[in-house]
């Protein structure tokens, strides 16, 4: 009897110590089923948020390719001379009108006073001609020969000519003087000034470049996959980098080309195609030309500063 009961004590004492062991497996089991069940839950989140991100960045396309733009007049002499006035200075402020320089202009007064002389003179024989015409054709055919007629009307036209020449000289000469004054065409400012008082001038060669600050626009290059959301009239935020204001605007415009590879030819005149396929395929990007409706106090534009450019889509009623 001895024997028994320790016997029994054991094969109880292991059934109770297996019971703990059963209880913790199955909490255990728990928890792995909670882990799987939140990591699917943050899985599921995120897949919502980044298909939500993706609609937001598709309906509301926006790039960091973007660059502030305007026009800049270069402004090439019209006459040949040296530079004896310069009154103006780099990034200096013009209006339009404003004096930019003067070339040399005793050689023009000359040519002007010349060109006068001459159409004193071709203006006298004109007038003499054509009386002398006029008095032969009164006369009878006894006093005058009809060819002696027409030689005279033919003096008289040839001299007219000659005058008109002289006139025409004398505008050219006149025009040429007055371009020895070379005045800004536009508000804006003088940029990379190079030209010194004193250097020569050349007819047709870039001498003075204005911005013209009534012209600035900024392109924002988008990819070509998200042109379908862009459309005329569309609103626009155009974020500088150096600034911390929005410059508010829409959309001009969208651009109608950019280059083709492929379609240079060749000096046979056939088409030059790449023969190198990548797997990946990079998207176009496409100029999209901003209008400025409004800059804040503060911010300075200049040509050629790195932009954000966000397109957000007018209603459909507003839409071009």
């Amino acid at each position: 009897m001895t024997d028994v009961a320790p016997r029994i004590d054991t094969a109880q004492t292991k059934a109770a110590a297996a019971l703990p062991v059963r209880h913790g497996g199955g909490r255990r089991l728990v928890r792995a089923a909670l882990s799987v069940l939140s990591t699917l839950a943050a899985f599921a989140i995120a897949a919502y948020a980044g298909w939500l991100a993706w609609q937001v960045y598709m309906d509301t396309p926006w790039t960091r390719d973007g660059m502030v733009r305007a026009y800049v007049v270069t402004i090439a002499p019209e006459v040949a001379g040296r530079i004896v006035q310069l009154p103006v200075g780099d990034n200096q402020l013009v209006h339009k009108g404003d004096l930019l320089m003067v070339i040399d202009p005793i050689n023009y007064k000359a040519a002007v006073a010349q060109a006068e002389a001459n159409v004193t003179r071709t203006r006298a024989t004109a007038q003499n001609a054509t009386k002398e015409a006029s008095r032969r054709q009164q006369l009878t055919d006894l006093a005058a020969s009809t060819e002696e007629k027409e030689r005279y009307s033919s003096s008289a036209l040839a001299a007219q000519a000659s005058y008109q020449h002289a006139q025409a000289s004398l505008d050219l000469a006149q025009a040429d003087l007055v371009r020895t004054r070379v005045v800004s065409p536009v508000d804006g400012y003088v940029t990379n000034l190079q030209v010194q008082l004193g250097d020569f001038a050349n007819v047709g060669q870039k001498s003075i470049s204005v911005v013209n600050t009534g012209s600035f626009w900024v392109d924002g290059y988008f990819e070509e996959t998200s042109l379908r959301h862009i459309h005329e009239g569309d609103p626009a935020t155009v974020h500088l980098m150096g600034h911390p204001e929005l410059i508010q605007g829409h959309v001009e415009s969208i651009a109608r080309g950019i280059t083709v590879t492929n379609a240079q030819a060749d000096s046979a005149g056939l088409a030059t195609v790449n023969p190198i396929f990548t797997w990946v395929r990079l998207a176009q990007r496409v100029p999209v030309r901003v209008h400025i409706d409004h800059v804040p106090d503060g911010v300075r534009l200049v040509v050629g500063l790195t932009a954000t450019v966000q397109i957000d889509p007018a209603p459909a009623g507003d839409k071009k």
